[in-house]
């Protein structure tokens, strides 16, 4: 492979301009100072793996990553309902269990059950990558499972709507019917 300098060096002493020398290396080599964007969840996931180590930083006294285990991830989830924008009724509310209140009320705003639960995906891929192993992945852990599980559950019955798991779509298919759009020709 050719560097961008490797692809100067070799315009210097020839008839190939340097701006072509160097579009040919970046085609062969690839452009070293601007990786290709990340994507959204690359973003997110970076984004969220750095909060959360400022996060650990920011405890007194400061939590080492290898130090941390799930009673931390917790901290942090419960830490982050103060940026909620759910509004969470309590049991003594007369708005708890409607869907639709039709006036205001000092409930608190916390985070929703799903962006805790994509959160936590996030971290969990985010950990493995930078070297923390499966085994002791705090993101991973049982009680983090049964705290998503209970804000589930409390949302739902504050809203009054239960939650139903998402069933896989499955298109069954009869002998006889074509199951895509290009159908396989027969000789």
């Amino acid at each position: 492979m050719m560097s961008i300098n490797k692809g100067k060096e070799i315009a210097e002493g020839s008839s190939i301009p340097a701006t072509v020398a160097a579009a040919a290396a970046i085609v062969v080599g690839g452009d070293q100072r601007n990786p290709p964007p990340l994507s959204r969840y690359e973003s997110q996931k970076r984004r969220d793996w750095n909060t959360f180590g400022q996060y650990l930083r920011n405890q007194r006294p400061p939590v080492a990553l290898s130090q941390c285990n799930a009673s931390h991830v917790l901290e942090f989830l419960r830490y982050l309902d103060q940026f909620g924008k759910t509004k969470v009724h309590l049991q003594g509310c007369v708005f708890f269990g409607q869907p639709e209140p039709p006036g205001p009320c000092t409930c608190p705003l916390r985070q929703a059950w799903g962006s805790l639960d994509a959160l936590i995906g996030r971290l969990r891929a985010a950990y493995e990558e930078n070297g923390g192993l499966p085994e002791t992945n705090p993101f991973a852990s049982g009680s983090i499972r049964i705290y998503l599980r209970e804000v589930r559950d409390s949302q739902a019955k504050a809203r009054g709507i239960p939650y139903k798991k998402k069933k896989k779509k499955r298109n069954p298919l009869k002998a006889n019917e074509v199951s895509s759009s290009f159908p396989i020709q027969q000789p």
